[in-house]
């Protein structure tokens, strides 16, 4: 599928605010592919389709995540985890996009998970980091990104842990597991 056909499908299912970061985060994962040696076309798609989901109504990605047997444990915590397993499967299926590598990308990317393929990790960052983005700690790890990857993944996952934990809020398990591997795998 060509980019504009992407964004025409993906800008339908999005408010003006949330397509002008996909667009930030478009540009950012394909800097990052360029960078890091992933393949550029499919750091498009999957940054184009990651919150295609977004703003469908709870109800509906609440029964997408039971009737297609997605983790359960996902109904017990933030109901903002939803869209990136939800939107994986509604992007295979209204827009034939079956590339595992790209779902996996949109799969992930709000959780992280261990030994994330070098795809998955660049989408998850290039949304934490897009230029749109503007909280404390994030031109730290837009720098770090710039330098390595995995230090830069390594800071994006502490800072949005450290923030839930501020707030009160429960973290999903995964998003631990992804911090405990991404540190096990910079001491190697």
């Amino acid at each position: 599928m060509d980019r504009q056909k992407a964004l025409d499908l993906v800008k339908i299912q999005l408010t003006e605010h949330r397509y002008q970061h996909t667009l930030g985060v478009m540009e950012t994962a394909i800097a990052l592919a360029e960078r890091y040696g992933a393949d550029v076309k499919k750091a498009e798609m999957a940054a184009i389709f990651h919150d295609y989901a977004k703003f469908r109504p709870k109800e509906e990605m609440k029964e997408i995540i039971v009737s297609k047997g997605m983790p359960q444990d996902l109904l017990l915590f933030n109901t903002e985890l939803w869209h990136a397993p939800v939107g994986a499967f509604l992007v295979e299926q209204e827009a034939g996009i079956t590339d595992p590598e790209i779902l996996d990308a949109i799969r992930y990317h709000t959780s992280g998970r261990p030994n994330m393929t070098l795809l998955e990790r660049i989408i998850y960052l290039a949304d934490y980091i897009e230029p749109g983005r503007h909280f404390p700690g994030v031109e730290e790890v837009r720098e770090l990104a710039q330098e390595n990857l995995n230090r830069a993944l390594v800071k994006s996952v502490q800072n949005t842990i450290l923030f839930l934990m501020k707030k009160n809020q429960t973290i999903y398990p995964q998003t631990f597991y992804t911090y405990n591997n991404l540190i096990l795998k910079l001491e190697d």
